[in-house]
């Protein structure tokens, strides 16, 4: 059945994925059971943080931890909560699934590597899996009037272009989040939807019936 085409100046027009975040939601639910767990036993936090000494002496499983636990106590996990939950929507509708999983744990994976060998080496969260789905974000806006026919609005797309030059300063102060959000943009890149897929919402894709079917893999 076919469907009238979104607005060509909102992401609905880009939005082809599934309909329903489920992947999104998945992930944070994980990420805040984990948070509460922490709340209510300050202990577990020593256990699971990206420790480069700890990881040094083979706590390898930390760069994985680090993901889904906060450095940021309470306010950390509620602010990050809702980054995910806003730009993890956008981009899951977007990039679809395997997509997403891809940007966000690769990102999210490299950023603590990186932490660990270099920028940060104690610390957990994931904001640097949120924003390595902000920079394939922007990558989506910058390139929307070219690739798909959408042109978004000006504020989005002064944002969009704002931020590979935010990443690098972020960098060069030496937080953790720049890297990320950069590699966000380069993998964003390379896993752009096809342009046919934004022209004609009607087309159907694997993602498509994912949307009906669940989260894609096991």
């Amino acid at each position: 059945m076919s469907t009238h085409p979104a607005p060509r100046t909102t992401f609905g027009a880009l939005a082809t994925g599934p309909r329903l975040p489920v992947l999104t939601g998945i992930v944070f639910l994980v990420t805040l059971a984990c948070g509460i767990a922490q709340l209510v036993h300050p202990p577990l936090y020593d256990h699971v943080v990206r420790d480069a000494a700890r990881i040094d002496a083979g706590e390898w499983y930390r760069l994985l931890t680090g993901m889904f636990f906060q450095d940021g106590w309470a306010f950390g996990l509620v602010s990050n909560l809702v980054w995910l939950a806003v730009f993890g929507t956008l981009a899951e509708r977007v990039f679809g699934r395997w997509r997403w999983l891809v940007l966000y744990f690769g990102c999210g994976l490299s950023g603590q590597f990186l932490s660990y060998v270099w920028l940060n080496p104690v610390g957990a969260g994931n904001s640097m899996c949120v924003a390595g789905l902000l920079g394939a974000l922007a990558v989506l806006v910058i390139v929307a009037s070219r690739r798909y026919g959408v042109v978004l609005p000006v504020q989005f797309r002064v944002l969009a272009f704002a931020a590979p030059v935010l990443a690098v300063v972020d960098t060069v102060v030496h937080d953790n989040h720049g890297v990320p959000c950069l590699l966000g943009m380069v993998l964003g890149f390379l896993l752009l939807p096809s342009p046919t897929l934004a022209t004609h919402p009607e087309v159907v894709t694997p993602d498509h019936f994912h949307g009906e079917s669940g989260v894609k893999g096991g």
